[in-house]
């Protein structure tokens, strides 16, 4: 009955439509504003309820069949679990793909070392670093006539800050032959390999003050060292400075960050 009734209401529409084709032009030439208006009206209401009644007959609900007594407790859950969602109600599994997708999307994203790097030495353009102890695993100069250790854990950091910023090694040495030992050791550990960081730019001196003039002389935007002195003395006349080491520093200027490592203070460990 409910179809039959929705038939003959689409078919009044259907002719209500032809009319107003033919005559809408006619129409329009003696009509006011206010008739124009009216007509916009009746034609909305006419719209308006054909869409209200325009539902599908799929979406009726079916009248649940009776499970017989002898049905068990298992039965009625999977017959339960097997009918489909109420229309209009929202599937669970849909919301939850629906705020993994907004969390995902929202998600910060996460800097590159390059951006890191960047933005921790404030752009700066030159770099100055010795090697004991923030380089190498070596903290002496006399463990050098040893051994030269490069720590693998600082590579991509150093690299990384050739790229964009002028960077030059340092070291008291006590000998000649301990320089070629530790430029061998650089080499072998691929330092030179990026192009941002030449031998020339590798530096040796007998004395912490040479060390303390080659800085000076260089005035870079930042030094990286782990002796304390050195860096207490520097710090009036270094933009900013790092000292690398576990222990912080007393009473440290406000220019003097301090970091256990040099990977560290970029968070890349």
């Amino acid at each position: 009955m409910a179809d039959n009734y929705k038939e003959d209401f689409l078919q009044l529409i259907k002719r209500v439509g032809s009319f107003l084709t033919l005559k809408l032009s006619n129409l329009f030439r003696g009509l006011d504003s206010r008739s124009v208006g009216a007509i916009a009206g009746l034609a909305f209401a006419i719209v308006f309820t054909w869409r209200i009644l325009r539902t599908p007959s799929g979406t009726q609900r079916r009248q649940p069949k009776r499970q017989s007594p002898a049905a068990s407790s298992s039965g009625v859950s999977s017959h339960e679990s097997a009918n489909p969602l109420i229309p209009g109600v929202s599937n669970p599994s849909d919301d939850s793909i629906t705020q993994n997708v907004i969390d995902e999307f929202f998600q910060p994203v996460k800097p590159t070392l390059s951006q890191i790097v960047r933005q921790r030495l404030s752009e700066g353009r030159k770099v100055t670093c010795r090697l004991l102890g923030v380089i190498l695993e070596e903290s002496t100069p006399e463990e050098l006539q040893k051994q030269v250790t490069v720590r693998s854990s600082v590579l991509e950091v150093l690299l990384e800050i050739t790229k964009f910023c002028d960077l030059y090694l340092m070291e008291r040495v006590l000998d000649d032959e301990t320089e070629k030992k530790v430029l061998s050791a650089l080499e072998d550990a691929g330092v030179f390999t990026s192009g941002g960081l030449i031998k020339d730019k590798v530096l040796f001196c007998s004395t912490e003050v040479g060390r303390t003039s080659f800085v000076r002389q260089l005035e870079p935007d930042w030094h990286i060292d782990s002796n304390p002195e050195i860096t207490t003395q520097l710090a009036r006349f270094i933009k900013y400075q790092l000292h690398i080491s576990p222990a912080k520093l007393e009473r440290p200027a406000s220019n003097v960050f301090t970091s256990p490592s040099l990977e560290q203070f970029f968070g890349c460990v």
